[in-house]
């Protein structure tokens, strides 16, 4: 074995190499030997310019060690960076191919990772590295998109193109650098409209026109791409129908607003442009006229020496068409393509959703002062709006498309317009309900009296039995079928009767009415009053009591307090039984919260009418039936009329019963406050006294001051020391309950099980059993 002299050691490379030519002399074929020979011969050039002669030696030295390590994939890395380093592309192209010969294909890729660097290097010729890209894709197709990149760094656009096209239609290509189809799409329509006049051979327009159907979220992207394609070939106008069919096909308004704002700054510029030629060529102008009259007088037709060219220019010199001064022209297009923004921004959403009626209205409106345009559009709107599918209310567009008939005195369209829209299929009944009103408005605001009745009854008639059994076969019901049950139309059609029928007519249809069974409170109460206008009374009462029946509440309380005034104006004292029975049976099937009116009516009936008696048992009821919240005020009712009819005296019953009653705490303690002072009123100082006692359980002494400052006040009017002293004693006891109460309570909630003893609630409640109060209970 001989000794690989190591760096470490300090062995001076001379000497080092001169050991390693000695073993190489006797070992050629050691892979090691080489490695470390090769390696000393590197440390020596390190820090030469490639130009010193030791490369040379250096690389003959390669070349010797490759004829027994050719198949050592090492040496020839070692070499070929050396070559790469020393800028010899003719001798590192045929080595890294000899190196490729020479190795197994298993050993290729570290090969070919050195000369995809090496060719990519400045001063290597474009040619050479297509070359060697091509041989490479052959041997790993995957890194086309290396090669890609290559080429458009290069600028060679055309070929760049064709293989970015070439790899959208690969259905199995898989990008290694992660990107998707759509990038890769993008990326090949910004290399056809940027380098438009490069790339040849290729359907730009098939292209990109195949992406915007495919890509829908970058719409508005391709088109503004397929039109600077065309902008850069210098092809204007069709640069123009571009924009004017991406803006016509577009469904969102942000792809809209990329081709509109991409159109109005090509307008803006070729106008720029032109503007500028114009300034610089003013000056030519002028003298090519003047030349023009000097040679007017000749005809220029009859000069058989003038090519076709100069001919057809001094033919057309003047000639508008021919006319290079076309400002005005482009002026007006951008103006005209601003004014139609609006309107195609709204064409766009009606292409979101053709069926949007809101989205048509405002269309109309965009035309305002242009009738044959706003028809059309309406036209265009009836035919495409579907009402099944409608967003919005269908009929509006039938309503205001006959309205501008109308608005422009062109009744007979109108009417023709609105026959047409009652035959249409409605999603709901109301919309046509609401075109058979608008219709009868319309009429009736032209005097056609007779005519808007006709419709009314017409909308209102029923079906024959044929017609149904035909629509129940087909199983589509129209809302035509439903038409006769719209309150809304029967309502609309009872006020016309009111209005222009008679009341026989009138009649008939709340008949009608009532028997489909659509009416409502409002129809009952209207129907009895229009009897009773009439003098019609017993039969609007029964009108009342059919109401009665057919409603429950809450919907029947203003039929009956409607019904119960009406009958005790109407008979007053006559019927007085009636009355009482109507009365009775109206506060039966009434809740409680709805019953106090009609007690109140009650109660009001037999004090004018009957007996005061009755009236206070009215009241009596009145109080218990009501809610815990209108106890009170029902209670004070009570009283005050009883202390009318009766006399003071006859309260102190009333009070008492409030009081026992069930009120809320705080209603008790108002109760009785005031009972106190009607017996301080009556002179009754120690019954007043009691209820002041009474009430005292009810009051906080920190809250409620007022009642202790009214209890201390007429015990300084009409009490004594011992009387002012026992109020004193159950403030202090009425105090700590509620003290200990306060505090106590959470550790009661805690501790269930103990029982908790307090004297002040045994002196409360001492205070409650006292003589006192026994009259109360």
């Amino acid at each position: 074995m001989v000794a690989i002299p190591n760096r470490a050691n300090r062995v001076p490379i001379q000497e080092a190499i001169d050991h390693l030519r000695e073993a190489l002399k006797a070992l050629p074929g050691s892979y090691k030997l080489w490695h470390a020979y090769l390696r000393e011969r590197l440390e020596i050039v390190r820090n030469l310019p490639v130009t010193h002669p030791e490369y040379q030696t250096l690389n003959n030295t390669f070349e010797r060690a490759l004829v027994t390590m050719h198949k050592m994939p090492r040496i020839w890395v070692m070499y070929l960076q050396t070559l790469t380093h020393q800028k010899f592309i003719t001798l590192a192209r045929k080595t890294f191919d000899r190196a490729l010969c020479a190795l197994p294909v298993t050993q290729h890729d570290r090969i070919w990772e050195l000369y995809l660097v090496f060719v990519s290097q400045k001063g290597v010729p474009i040619e050479t590295s297509l070359r060697v890209y091509r041989r490479y894709l052959k041997f790993d197709p995957g890194h086309i998109e290396d090669f890609i990149e290559f080429l458009l760094d290069s600028g060679l656009w055309q070929e760049g193109a064709e293989r970015l096209a070439g790899v959208l239609n690969d259905d199995g290509f898989y990008s290694i650098k992660g990107k998707n189809k759509h990038q890769l799409w993008l990326e090949l329509c910004d290399l056809l409209t940027n380098h438009a006049t490069e790339v040849s051979g290729l359907k730009v327009d098939a292209i990109i026109r195949g992406g915007i159907r495919k890509y829908t979220n970058e719409v508005g992207r391709l088109w503004t791409s397929l039109a600077d394609y065309y902008i850069r070939r210098g092809l204007f106008e069709k640069a123009r129908d571009i924009f004017e069919e991406g803006m016509s096909t577009v469904v969102t308004v942000r792809d809209f607003s990329v081709i509109f704002d991409a159109y109005s700054q090509f307008e803006e510029s070729t106008l720029a442009a032109k503007m500028e030629t114009l300034d610089l060529s003013d000056e030519e102008e002028d003298n090519e006229n003047d030349s023009v009259v000097e040679e007017e007088e000749e005809d220029v037709r009859l000069d058989y020496s003038l090519s076709a060219a100069k001919l057809s220019k001094k033919i057309l010199h003047g000639f508008w068409l021919n006319d290079d001064n076309d400002v005005d022209l482009r002026l007006a297009r951008l103006e005209h393509l601003m004014n139609r923004r609006p309107e195609l921004a709204n064409s766009v959403l009606l292409r979101q959703n053709p069926h949007n009626v809101e989205q048509w209205h405002r269309r109309v409106k965009l035309f305002e002062g242009n009738p044959t345009k706003q028809i059309l559009t309406y036209t265009e709107a009836v035919r495409t709006v579907d009402p099944m599918k409608a967003v919005g209310k269908p009929h509006t567009l039938w309503v205001v498309f006959a309205k501008l008939y109308e608005d422009h005195k062109d009744v007979g369209n109108a009417r023709v317009i609105f026959e047409k829209a009652v035959q249409v299929n409605y999603k709901a009944v109301d919309n046509l309900a609401s075109l058979w009103c608008e219709w009868a408005e319309m009429e009736l605001r032209h005097k056609n009296f007779r005519g808007a009745l006709e419709l009314m009854r017409r909308a209102t008639a029923e079906p024959s039995v044929e017609v149904k059994r035909r629509v129940a076969a087909d199983g589509n019901e129209p809302v035509q079928i439903k038409l006769h049950k719209s309150l809304r139309l029967w309502t609309f059609y009872v006020d016309l009767e009111e209005s222009l029928g008679t009341l026989e007519s009138t009649r008939t249809v709340y008949e009608r009415i009532l028997d489909l069974k659509i009416a409502t409170p409002q129809t009952i109460i209207n129907y009895a009053l229009l009897l009773e206008e009439n003098r019609y009374f017993e039969d609007a009462f029964k009108v009342y009591e059919r109401g009665v029946k057919i409603f429950k509440y809450p919907h029947v309380k203003d039929i009956w307090i409607t019904y119960l005034s009406k009958f005790v104006k109407r008979y007053g004292k006559t019927k007085l039984e009636r009355a009482r029975e109507l009365f009775e049976q109206a506060v039966e099937k009434s809740p409680a919260d709805s019953v106090k009116p009609l007690y109140l009516q009650y109660a009001k009936l037999e004090e004018d009418y009957g007996l005061a008696k009755r009236a206070m048992k009215v009241y009596a009821q009145a109080a218990k039936a009501v809610p815990d919240n209108e106890k009170m005020s029902m209670y004070e009712i009570y009283i005050a009329r009883a202390a009318e009819i009766f006399g003071v005296p006859k309260t102190r019953e009333i009070y008492e019963q409030a009081i026992e009653s069930g009120l809320p705490d705080k209603d008790v303690k108002t109760m009785c406050m005031k009972y106190a002072e009607l017996e301080k009123s009556l002179g009754e100082i120690d019954r007043s006294r009691a209820v002041y006692v009474f009430a005292s359980q009810f009051a906080d002494p920190r809250s409620d001051p007022n009642f202790w400052n009214k209890w201390h006040e007429f015990e300084v009017q009409h009490g004594n020391e011992d009387t002012f002293r026992e109020m004193l004693r159950i403030k202090r006891s009425v105090s700590a309950s509620y003290s200990q109460t306060h505090f106590i309570l959470p550790e009661y909630l805690m501790q269930k099980d103990q029982k908790l003893n307090l004297e002040d609630t045994v002196t409360r409640s001492s205070v409650l059993e006292s003589p006192k109060m026994k009259w109360l209970h």
